[in-house]
């Protein structure tokens, strides 16, 4: 087990290094001149190429990642073009409200999907499983800017319960905290139990048609234990990678959501990043986006271990 979870961590580290150069690249993928793009069409050429000198873009780009990744490791992403901050700094402000709505919506969609399908596979081919499986089909064939423009027009728009746009931080209260990130955190949490339901019905319905289940009934175990104690133990291991996987999805799919109802997280920092070419703050969360997502999936690999003693012994 201690070398396969060796092997993983250099693994982590090979792919993180390999994304520090694609995020790296990202000033060149832009294309054109960052620092005629910053001084605008009425800069001269000698404005510019003093810029491009203090910028350090006329240096070797080995050179140059190399002193960006030295200062990636230390905490340091570099300083924004347009914000009188470091770049950590600002994704350190911005990163409360999509951290929140990403726990949050992970947290409606566990609480919605683990009961539903675990009732739809004991109920297989019943109304109840139909209504599931409908459920699942249309939440994962309706786009999540979609059902959050619905969730809007009614929560916020007709029923006026809750806000269609602001954020409030946790230290101005977790009522008003909750009460704003409320209907983003349900957009992305509905829509992420659609499958999760689905993975959960199909996970629990080939554990609970194998020979060990149905001496366990023979035995005269109750259902709810062996549904609860033998099923969704052995069904876990897909179940908590659609968890772990969606989790990195709910953080990505929150700078999206983060842009409809105008929270301002890194999706809505992203957006105006974008807009004004601020690149070091692209980098930066592109950088933390794909480091989040390659962590998860390191985790979700330890947590296959843990949980799954034939994953140790094959390891």
């Amino acid at each position: 087990m201690l070398r396969a979870l060796a092997t993983r961590v250099a693994g982590l580290f090979v792919v993180l290094f390999i994304v520090s150069i694609m995020v790296f690249l990202l000033l060149y993928l832009a294309g054109g001149d960052i620092a005629h793009v910053l001084l605008g069409d009425g800069a001269t050429a000698q404005q510019v190429q003093a810029l491009r000198e203090s910028m350090g873009l006329d240096r070797p780009i080995v050179t140059r990642y190399g002193e960006w990744i030295i200062g990636v490791l230390q905490g340091d992403l570099g300083d924004s073009l347009y914000r009188r901050a470091g770049v950590s700094e600002v994704i350190f402000q911005r990163l409360e409200p999509t951290v929140s709505i990403a726990v949050l919506a992970q947290i409606i969609a566990i609480i919605i999907a683990i009961p539903l399908g675990i009732a739809s596979a004991r109920r297989v081919n019943s109304p109840l499983d139909g209504a599931v499986t409908t459920y699942t089909m249309i939440g994962m064939a309706t786009p999540g800017f979609v059902f959050a423009l619905l969730l809007a027009m009614l929560f916020a728009l007709k029923l006026r319960i809750l806000p269609i746009a602001g954020y409030v931080p946790i230290s101005g209260g977790l009522g008003e905290w909750l009460h704003y990130i409320l209907l983003p955190s349900l957009s992305l949490g509905i829509i992420h139990s659609a499958f999760l339901t689905r993975m959960t019905r199909s996970s629990m319905l080939d554990v609970l048609s194998q020979d060990f289940i149905r001496t366990a009934l023979a035995k005269g175990a109750s259902m709810m234990r062996v549904v609860y104690g033998h099923a969704l133990k052995n069904a876990a291991i897909p179940i908590i990678t659609v968890i772990g996987m969606g989790f990195a999805g709910l953080v990505t799919g929150a700078l999206v959501t983060e842009t409809i109802f105008n929270v301002p997280g890194l999706g809505k920092l992203m957006v105006e990043s974008i807009d004004r070419r601020d690149i070091p703050v692209i980098q930066g969360v592109v950088l933390l986006v794909t480091a989040t997502f390659i962590l998860i999936n390191f985790l979700v690999d330890v947590l296959y271990m843990v949980i799954d003693p034939r994953v140790r012994q094959s390891a």
